[in-house]
């Protein structure tokens, strides 16, 4: 017998000779089909500053299940590519790299910094993408679009007028989150809390009246206290009833201040009474409002205190706070200082604790577009998956807030808003215009910020095809099928992409979202830089192969739940490449055995085990097809592993070696042939998608074995490759008989296998049987006796109903069937009794050591987690290896 395949499977020398292929053949690529039913999925955008992360690794293998998948099943499939221009990180790193050179932006100007960051991203910028095709992506890289594209531009300025036309963008000065560390407004959203063990500092504000007389306040960050404009208490709260609008002197600084009721105050902080500083706190601004109240900024974008700030000039805010609790102390200001934890917000690129700052931004009116959204939702023309995320994504779209658009840095979308120097008149429009739209003057200036990150993103599903041009690809591929993105950006990105598409395409942008888990470390930690715990996926695609990983995560991947993952899980996924690959050489070797080609096979040819093997197939295609259907991967997975390891490799194979190697006659041989040739090929097809190097490599071989044999097996075996093959479809014509009868068998194998394990006796020694089945338990297995002879190694097996226990034998017992094994002159059972008692004698006090170790306090208190773990869980094999010691020589008394 002879294969090409090698003896060992080595994915370094197939993956990248497949991805070429594939690429080349054009397998990847689609054009607009009206015969076809189109399958679309956009990616989402990683930034041009990745590299690829196991989050990132998850997302992809699953849209590139999806993908497969659906172009075997006859879809006309685009994956579209992609990556974001990342406003804000993007212009850190290449700032990093100036900051190297001792240079700044500002030193070359916005024109050539912009230039600087466009040579960055053509030089970095394709990194993850190069990563996502060592992972087996299957996008149409030819479509591959950024953010900052042309055409994408154009998308950007034509969402903004028609927004900005319907009134639906507005600018204005509001108190919004700014990062002082990045010079720019945030979204609500892009700011992450974290709690802080932090002050709470009670400080006198003396009345201006009556000096020596204090109206304590209390406040977690006091150096905003150099600009407030008043002190406020509920009307409510009768402790102060009296003093509302008395004045006060603001400590330091002198400012008199007017104590003022509004209803916000919650009587219950502090003292119940609280500063107001308009300028630096977004409850404090909307309380200026309802009092016309003045905003007194006291800081630069920077975070260093302005003139507003008096002595206070020049120092950063941190600073001023120290050096201000200090001067406070000293003047007898400070009443008490009390330990208080409060969330704190952070930038979320560069964790920068943000301010909250008045500034002039651009904002989307978010309350009609999220009210559309709901609609759809209710309405289901979108589903979620897991169902509980729809809950989540529309308790956001109830709450949601004006959206903050304009950023204050370079690399971006500049906003589509120009300035008239005379008569200060706003033009916003798609072009470049040649005069003011109100008094005809051509002194224009444009607005130097650029658009949210976001705000392309939202645009995505769309831009990408060429809108606000109707081309073809977006009037076949929109709306797209199905989005598959992690839970972190379903306000950032899924709510957004919806509300745009409503708006702009009076569609949604895709039927079904599908929310996958974060990967987490094996002690359920997110991975970060930080702790040092992640796994790179290119080390481990380098280790174990890609189909490995591939097959290693998704086997992990339980509906939507997160993933403890350590890199000992991928060997799971190489045991399953091997097994496959050791499978495959067994089915090739006998394939090419010759067998005369002038047999044709007809139905009643096919043997007991033939019919249950093409049975069992059938059962794991319309099982693997409706978990797929349901976003149920994990699902789909274990059950083409079951199929392939135990089915399959366990079982036929072992099966049917006797009529490949000792065939009874040269049709049933020829038999066996097609049926291993017929469900390898089928189960390499159910398998391409999960792991397609693998499958590819293996059925190119398989073809042209069949095809050099000339072994019909009833399928398509002829395409150029597996990728553009036909997804199985199950026949459904074998009964369900079968599969209880070979459970029935399978049960009795394994009770033999058992009692010949539990007596220690070799393989090769063949034994007798007897099986007795009652009443009811028949089960046609005299039908079956020379299977269960191979498969048990018996040399005499007795089946017939109530039989009797023969003398001295062992017995295992299966529902309403009992197994006799006959031992006698087998085994000695007074020898065995010895050689078991004096296990079990080593087996306890073994125990008697990892006890006395956990019953001792010092150890549990001082040994690492680990090392319990360890001993504790050596204490649990130790029980179980003594209890089957027990059953043993229960079982031995019982014979003597």
């Amino acid at each position: 017998m002879r294969t090409k395949l090698s003896t060992q499977y080595n994915p370094k020398e197939i993956d990248d000779k497949w991805y070429q292929f594939w690429e080349e053949k054009g397998f990847f690529h689609s054009e607009p089909n009206p015969s076809q039913k189109p399958y679309t999925i956009v990616i989402p955008p990683p930034n041009i500053t990745g590299v690829l992360h196991m989050g990132h690794a998850l997302n992809n293998i699953i849209q590139d299940i999806l993908i497969r998948w659906r172009r075997m099943q006859g879809y006309n499939t685009l994956w579209m590519p992609g990556t974001d221009h990342a406003g804000i990180a993007t212009q850190n790193v290449v700032e990093r790299e100036l900051a190297a050179k001792h240079k700044k932006r500002e030193h070359l100007g916005r024109e050539r910094f912009i230039e600087e960051v466009w040579k960055w991203k053509n030089q970095y910028g394709s990194t993850i993408i190069k990563q996502l095709k060592k992972l087996g992506s299957s996008c149409d890289w030819n479509r591959e679009r950024f953010t900052m594209d042309e055409g994408l531009s154009t998308a950007v300025k034509e969402a903004f007028v028609r927004l900005f036309e319907k009134g639906l963008i507005y600018k204005g000065k509001y108190m919004i989150n700014w990062c002082p560390r990045c010079c720019t407004a945030l979204a609500d959203d892009e700011v992450e809390h974290e709690e802080h063990e932090g002050n709470l500092w009670y400080i006198k504000y003396p009345f201006r009246d009556a000096p020596h007389l204090y109206f304590i306040v209390a406040t977690t960050r006091p150096e905003t206290m150099l600009g407030d404009v008043a002190v406020a208490v509920n009307p409510k709260d009768g402790r102060f009833k009296d003093m509302i609008g008395e004045i006060l002197t603001l400590p330091i600084i002198g400012r008199e201040l007017p104590i003022i009721a509004d209803d916000f105050v919650d009587p219950s902080f502090g003292t119940g009474a609280v500063k107001v500083t308009p300028a630096h706190d977004p409850n404090d601004f909307e309380i200026g409002k309802r009092h016309t109240l003045t905003s007194i900024v006291i800081m630069h974008e920077n975070g260093i205190m302005n003139e507003n700030a008096g002595d206070y000039e020049g120092l950063d805010r941190f600073e001023c706070r120290n050096a201000l609790i200090e001067e406070l102390k000293l003047k007898k200001y400070i009443e008490n200082v009390v330990p208080h934890k409060h969330s704190v917000g952070h930038c979320y690129r560069c964790h920068t604790v943000i301010e909250p700052y008045i500034s002039d931004q651009w904002f989307v009116k978010m309350r009609p577009l999220a009210d559309a959204a709901i609609k759809a939702t209710q309405e289901k023309s979108i589903t979620f998956f897991p169902g509980r995320w729809e809950k989540i994504y529309l308790s956001w779209l109830e709450n949601v807030r004006d959206w903050c658009i304009s950023r204050q840095i370079w690399w971006g979308h500049r906003i589509p808003a120009w300035y008239c120097q005379e008569c200060r008149a706003t033009t916003v429009a798609r072009e470049t215009p040649m005069k003011c739209s109100k008094c005809g003057s051509t002194q224009l200036k444009q607005d130097e910020d650029v658009l949210d990150t976001w705000f392309s993103s939202a645009l995505w599903p769309f831009s990408t095809m060429g809108w606000p041009k109707e081309t073809p690809e977006l009037l076949y591929y929109y709306p797209t099928s199905t989005l598959v993105t992690d839970r972190g950006i379903i306000y950032f990105w899924v709510a957004r992409m919806v509300m745009m598409g409503l708006e702009m395409m009076h569609q949604v942008p895709f039927s079904n979202v599908y929310i996958h888990g974060t990967i987490l470390d094996e002690q359920g930690r997110k991975m970060s830089k930080s702790l040092g715990n992640g796994i790179d996926p290119l080390a481990m695609i380098d280790t174990y192969g890609a189909d490995a990983v591939r097959f290693s995560i998704i086997i992990l991947t339980t509906e939507g739940q997160d993933i403890k993952l350590s890199e000992s899980k991928f060997e799971m996924g190489r045991n399953f490449t091997n097994k496959l690959w050791n499978a495959a050489r067994f089915v090739m070797m006998n394939l090419e055995e010759e067998c005369p080609k002038e047999i044709t096979i007809e139905p009643g040819d096919y043997q007991f085990e033939d019919t249950w093997i093409l049975n069992r197939l059938d059962a794991t295609i319309e099982a693997c097809t409706s978990s797929l259907e349901q976003f149920k991967f994990n699902d789909a997975a274990m059950k083409i592993y079951d199929f392939m390891w135990h089915s399959f490799c366990d079982w036929y194979l072992e099966i049917v070696k006797a009529r490949l190697y000792e065939p009874v006659s040269p049709r049933d041989k020829k038999v066996a042939q097609t049926v291993l040739a017929r469900v390898f090929n089928q189960m390499l097809r159910i398998l391409h998608p999960f792991i397609p190097f693998i499958t590819e490599e293996l059925w190119q071989n398989l073809k042209q074995t069949i095809s050099e044999n000339k072994i019909d097996i009833g399928d398509d075996i002829h395409g150029k490759a597996i990728i553009c093959n036909i997804w199985p479809m199950a026949t459904k014509q074998y009964g369900n008989h079968i599969e209880k009868t070979m459970v029935i068998l399978q049960d009795i194998i394994r009770a033999i296998r058992n009692i010949r394990s539990k007596m220690n006796i070799m393989e090769k020694q063949k034994l007798n049987a007897v099986i007795s089945f009652s009443e009811n338990g028949e089960f046609g297995l005299k039908e079956h006796t020379d299977l269960l002879r191979r498969m048990a190694n018996l040399e005499h097996l007795e089946i017939g109903k109530n039989l009797t226990k023969p003398i001295n034998s062992a017995c295992e017992v299966i529902g309403q069937i009992q197994a006799f094994v006959p031992l006698a002159g087998i085994i000695d059972p007074m020898a065995e009794k010895e050689r078991q008692l004096k296990h079990l004698k080593q087996l306890e006090d073994h125990l008697l050591v990892v006890r006395r170790k956990l019953e001792n306090q010092n150890f549990v208190a001082r040994a690492p987690a680990h090392v319990v773990a360890m001993e504790q869980n050596r204490q649990k094999e130790l029980l179980d290896q003594i209890g089957k010691v027990k059953l043993i020589l229960h079982d031995l008394e019982c014979r003597m």
